[in-house]
């Protein structure tokens, strides 16, 4: 029906009545720009924004335009300001709200209202601000990920890191994920038995552990089990090769979590033929109590038999405090 149309909103986050609307202009349009607009003060950056929906619609276009500057019932100057970032005059403006009639009257364009009373997509970005987590399932996997809730476990070996990961996520209904450095351990097993570990190694190891749960966390209910990090890949480079890596921990600080669960090392040790021993088993426990505690982690231990680990891990992810995004206009 039109050339050139355009949606414009906060996106603040968006969600799948933003792909609605979206949707529907870019069905009725040959050309759409979806303009994201953002202030400096708000939690969640405009470009952070403008990424998700280049991602979840990549045969849009995606401009920015700062709005601090701009009240929120100036027609005229939104207008204005729109034609610029734009630089042409577009056929058709796309939005679920009324102020769409002015705005649109001042651009000199078609105003299409889409969905206003939300019946296609009962969400708004207010309601998904209040608990991200809470209403995931409207929001796109890329978006989900961002917000998932990211509990890691860990621990020194044979203590059950991967047996409570995988009881969690059933409990859940969610995802875990491996343990990128067993799979690589395990790769290595049958070569040179006498070759030592190499930094870059665990920096490998470290990225890869980051990419495989961010891929599952866009998979997840919002809720993401992850059985080690990239800050256990350093507390292993350090006994591997008897110093802390600055790059390997680099990248762990850059990862956040909002919990951390290790697992006791009162059980018994089972070899598997990968491990090194139960004789470094308890010196490496304490090595994870002193490390969590340095770098101010939130974190537990679970001891006991698998269910008692189990309800006590559970208690404590319940007790996590829903994140709340601030409400900034």
């Amino acid at each position: 029906m039109f050339h050139r149309g355009i949606v414009i909103g906060k996106f603040y986050p968006p969600h799948r009545g933003h792909k609605y609307l979206i949707d529907t202009a870019r069905s009725q349009c040959e050309q759409l720009t979806v303009i994201v607009c953002w202030k400096k003060s708000q939690f969640i950056s405009g470009v952070e924004r403008a990424r998700w929906i280049q991602e979840i619609h990549p045969d849009v276009q995606v401009k920015l335009l700062d709005d601090d500057r701009l009240a929120d019932d100036d027609s005229e100057g939104w207008a204005k300001n729109t034609l610029d970032v734009l630089g042409f005059t577009p056929d058709a403006v796309f939005t679920s709200e009324s102020y769409g009639d002015p705005y649109a009257s001042f651009m000199g364009c078609v105003h299409v209202l889409v969905d206003k009373a939300r019946t296609y997509i009962p969400i708004s970005a207010t309601i998904v601000r209040s608990d991200p987590t809470k209403y995931a399932q409207f929001l796109e996997p890329c978006v989900r990920a961002s917000f998932a809730r990211r509990v890691c476990i860990l621990g020194a070996e044979s203590t059950g890191t991967t047996t409570l990961s995988k009881d969690l996520a059933k409990h859940y209904k969610t995802t875990w994920v491996p343990e990128y450095g067993r799979l690589y351990s395990e790769g290595k097993m049958f070569g040179d038995e006498n070759a030592a570990w190499r930094t870059d190694e665990f920096i490998k190891i470290a990225k890869a552990q980051g990419i495989l749960e961010d891929a599952l966390a866009e998979a997840s209910n919002g809720l993401v089990i992850c059985d080690t990090d990239a800050f256990a890949t350093g507390v292993w480079h350090e006994r591997y090769l008897g110093k802390r890596s600055a790059q390997v921990e680099a990248i762990a600080a850059r990862r956040k979590y909002d919990l951390y669960i290790l697992t006791g090392d009162e059980i018994p040790f089972e070899q598997d033929g990968t491990r090194d021993g139960e004789h470094i088993r308890h010196d490496m426990q304490k090595r994870f109590v002193e490390r969590l505690t340095e770098d101010a982690k939130n974190y537990i231990i679970v001891s006991g038999n698998r269910e008692e680990r189990l309800q006590k891990a559970i208690a404590a992810i319940d007790a996590i405090q829903p994140m709340v995004v601030d409400n900034a206009k």
